[in-house]
Formats: structure tokens, C-alpha cells, sequence
């Protein structure tokens, strides 16, 4: 399933807004229904969630916490919403799929497997 549509929480679209000098964050800001933060579901990905993946090009499940470029670390599972992976999965629902293209060139399938939010 190709995701038509992105939900973010009006608080991160907010702060997002100022780093869409990334052309792919910005496309998918572009694309975004923005919601008040409590109406985003739970089954969504938002900024600082664990997300498990399944990357279908290669058959790998990996989980990695969302955050904003300043916070990343890779060490510690924490991907920049710039991203390739990190634009790619912002805004979608546990079972969604995208195709999405990575810097060497090749597009991988990712599907969102699990969503873990902060508490």
C-alpha cells in the first residue's frame, strides 16, 4: 500500500516547517494532514517515537527513535528526521508501506511494523 497522505500533530509540523530546506522533508510536509497533537492516532509515527521497521529489500527489521537533526545519535538507535529513513517513515501508520529513494540511488520498500510513543 502506497501512503497518499501523512498525519502530523500541528506542534511538529510547527517545528519541522523551519528545517524543509530538506527537499525531502519538505515534500512530505507538503503532503501532511495536520491535526492538534491529542488527535494524532496511536498507530502513528510523530517526532521522538521508536518505530520498528521492516526494510522489504533486504528482509531486515530494525527500531529506531525519531528525532530532530540536533538530538541524532546514531549509537543510540536516535535517526534525524532528515533522513532518508527518518523522512520516509514521519507521519505513517503501523502496516503502511512506502517506497522511498536512498542516497546510492536504489529505492527501498519500508513498512512500518510497530510504533512505540515516549511516555
Amino acid at each position: 500500500m502506497d501512503v497518499e497522505h501523512l498525519i502530523l500533530s500541528d506542534q511538529d509540523y510547527a517545528r519541522l516547517s523551519v528545517l524543509a530546506n530538506d527537499a525531502l522533508l519538505r515534500d512530505e510536509l507538503g503532503r501532511a494532514v495536520v491535526v492538534a497533537a491529542e488527535q494524532v492516532p496511536a498507530d502513528v509515527v510523530k517526532m521522538h517515537s521508536r518505530v520498528v521497521y521492516l526494510d522489504k529489500s533486504n528482509d531486515l527489521t530494525r527500531e529506531v527513535q525519531l528525532c530532530f537533526p540536533e538530538e541524532a545519535d546514531l549509537k543510540l538507535g536516535k535517526i534525524s528526521v532528515c533522513s532518508p529513513v527518518g523522512s520516509a517513515l514521519l507521519g505513517l501508520k503501523v502496516g503502511h508501506e512506502i517506497d522511498w529513494p536512498f542516497p546510492n540511488g536504489e529505492s527501498r520498500r519500508l513498512q512500518v511494523v510497530r510504533v512505540i510513543h515516549p511516555t
